[in-house]
């Protein structure tokens, strides 16, 4: 995989209603809203993030970590470029999955507008394109049913319930392969 640009730190991708980019230190504010709403905790998990420093160390270590080694990561998306921030959606590479991962998260008030399908279809052209992904996996929990909706409309399919480090219930692991 040849990343481009080199570290992915200056990443910018838009579409017609959004535009996503790299995270840095000053969203800080933004993850941490986004990090402790209850449908994060309930769907992705306590990220253990209750401060504005907790959220600078969470883009250090998490995205901007996932940048310098990958190319790619989890980039904040906004409505339209130098919008507000509304969420998240990216790229992961984690050690428990043997294919890369497709993440995303959003703020609630901006959930049922297409956002995550919009910013998921482009990640996932950017990854192919970027990078010659030929396959990406998604988990999610099986109560899911908005993610499941858009990952079902992206051609992501079950493959096998998966036991997952800190949770006490099975997830479902979904694949794609892409074009």
């Amino acid at each position: 995989m040849s990343p481009e640009p080199p570290d992915g730190r200056d990443f910018q991708l838009v579409t017609d209603r959004l535009a996503l980019r790299a995270m840095c230190e000053a969203d800080a504010e933004f993850i941490l809203e986004l990090l402790n709403e209850p449908s994060f905790v309930q769907y992705i998990g306590d990220r253990g993030v209750r401060s504005l420093a907790d959220a600078q160390a969470y883009i250090r270590n998490g995205p901007r970590a996932s940048y310098a080694s990958f190319g790619f990561g989890l980039w904040l998306v906004s409505e339209a470029p130098g919008g507000t921030p509304i969420g998240m959606c990216g790229l992961l590479k984690r050690e428990t999955l043997e294919d890369v991962d497709l993440g995303f998260a959003f703020r609630p008030a901006h959930w049922g507008r297409g956002f995550a399908l919009e910013a998921a279809r482009a990640v996932l052209a950017h990854g192919q394109a970027a990078f010659g992904l030929r396959r990406v996996v998604a988990v999610v929990q099986p109560d899911n049913a908005a993610s499941l909706r858009v990952l079902g409309r992206l051609g992501f399919e079950f493959e096998r319930m998966i036991e997952w480090p800190g949770t006490a219930t099975p997830l479902m692991l979904l694949g794609r392969t892409l074009p």
